[in-house]
């Protein structure tokens, strides 16, 4: 959602997206506020986070650290300016949102029907986990 948080997480293979769609994550204690920089999971309620997660491109805790599954468990430490840079045109529309329901399409079709209905919208293309 423009100005809010950039929500990610889905994979463009349809066949990995399936595989990846019921798997949940139980929710961890909220520790840290959700506000500019740091990363959370998304969710549709209490205990149901899975692969999408979002970046707070704001203060977002007076919404989120209420919510139960929106705890923190990483922050951005360089490329904020990447991130507030990523198309945000499309709004929910681009997913239908968790909360929607209407992430059908991209479940199964990926990156193919993305590109088609949404070609503004930025993906990720790689990501790698440094310094553990």
């Amino acid at each position: 959602m423009a100005g809010r948080w950039a929500q990610f997480g889905i994979a463009g293979d349809p066949k990995t997206a399936r595989e990846w769609r019921h798997r949940i994550i139980a929710d961890d204690v909220l520790r840290q506020s959700n506000t500019r920089g740091f990363v959370a999971f998304a969710n549709t309620g209490p205990n149901t986070r899975s692969t999408e997660v979002f970046i707070n491109l704001g203060d977002n805790s007076a919404r989120n650290d209420n919510e139960a599954g929106f705890a923190p468990f990483g922050v951005v430490v360089d490329g904020m300016d990447v991130v507030e840079k990523l198309y945000s045109g499309y709004g929910e529309k681009s997913g239908g949102g968790m909360r929607a329901g209407k992430q059908e399409r991209i479940f199964e079709e990926g990156n193919g029907w993305l590109d088609r209905e949404f070609p503004k919208l930025d993906k990720l293309v790689r990501a790698r986990v440094v310094g553990m």
